[in-house]
């Protein structure tokens, strides 16, 4: 627990914390030299960012590129191997099969994951998730905050995470969250994850909730994230809004979640200053409070900072060409 009180604007850049500068400057004494470029086949975009410390260290195998000089790993893909789709995702598999097996990096901690998709590609490729900050691509996540109103005032569910977890371990967390799977859609993912995490029924869900936006930033593994620090982490995150009634309960339906809090907005307001939120949830909490009127202009000095901070520009692509 932090022994320091957390203002809004902390806790966004607990979570928001890759430079603003160009990470792509001329060589210099500049930390961010030792970035490499990772690019996809026959795209002259960068898809990801990866540190040197990395790709010194990644088992390559001879689908990938190297150019240390313009610091870029390309995969590579000759039209001899068909369609690119599954020639990418296969060279995927195979480097990431061998970094298993070798147990080269602690952030794929020996097994395997769902499919993230590349989300800026030309054509549908994918790699496992746990590797996705080794080469510094976009993930989608979403979030949904379930609250209730009550006579005495709004009242929100907060998970606390399980002990055994690979990241951020007993940590508070939005109401329901996951990763975006290849394939899915973001909607889809709350459907599914508000069943497994909350015990939330489906026809409530896709009667119910509320759409709300996203929230982007530029995250660095720190220790909380599990595996390597520093990985660079660029992520979108689709927020979702669920009002219910009293009477309505979210209680844990899988091994994700230790236990459900029916919280007061001064109570969630206590944990995000001692820091209790895994990090980018606590962004996602920060953004119901925007929404809900909590957090004013008038209340709040870092207002229109806070907001911008929420929506970062990334610096690779979001969609195709």
């Amino acid at each position: 627990m932090a022994s320091t009180t957390k203002s809004y604007l902390d806790l966004i850049n607990d979570c928001d914390r890759f430079p603003y500068d160009d990470p792509l400057k001329p060589l210099g004494d500049h930390f961010w030299c030792q970035i490499y470029q990772f690019m996809l086949p026959e795209d002259p975009r960068t898809h990801g960012f990866m540190l040197a410390s990395t790709v010194k260290k990644m088992p390559w195998t001879s689908d990938f590129v190297i150019d240390h000089k313009a610091r870029t790993v390309r995969l590579f893909s000759s039209k001899d191997n068909g369609d690119p789709a599954t020639a990418c995702t296969t060279a995927f598999s195979k480097l990431i099969q061998r970094i298993i097996d070798e147990d080269t990096f602690r952030v794929i901690h020996g097994t395997h994951s769902e499919p993230y998709p590349i989300i800026g590609a030309n054509f549908s490729v994918s790699m496992e998730r746990y590797a996705s900050t080794l080469f510094g691509i976009v993930s989608r996540g979403a979030h949904l905050t379930v609250y209730t109103k009550t006579a005495s005032g709004m009242k929100i569910w907060v998970p606390r995470r399980s002990s055994n977890l690979f990241t951020y371990p007993n940590c508070l967390d939005t109401t329901v969250a996951g990763g975006v799977a290849f394939g899915e859609g973001s909607f889809e993912c709350i459907v599914r994850e508000a069943d497994e995490e909350a015990s939330l029924p489906e026809d409530l869900i896709r009667k119910q909730v509320v759409h709300c936006g996203c929230i982007s930033y530029m995250g660095l593994n720190d220790r909380g994230g599990g595996g390597e620090t520093g990985l660079i982490a660029p992520d979108i995150m689709f927020v979702y809004d669920l009002e219910i009634p009293e009477g309505v309960v979210c209680k844990q339906n899988d091994d994700e979640v230790k236990e459900f809090y029916l919280m007061t907005v001064g109570e969630v307001k206590e944990c995000l200053a001692r820091a209790e939120f895994k990090t980018n949830s606590a962004l996602v909490m920060i953004d119901f409070f925007i929404r809900h009127g909590i957090i004013t202009a008038e209340s709040e000095k870092n207002y229109a900072d806070i907001i911008a901070r929420l929506h970062r520009r990334l610096p690779l692509p979001t969609t195709p060409q």
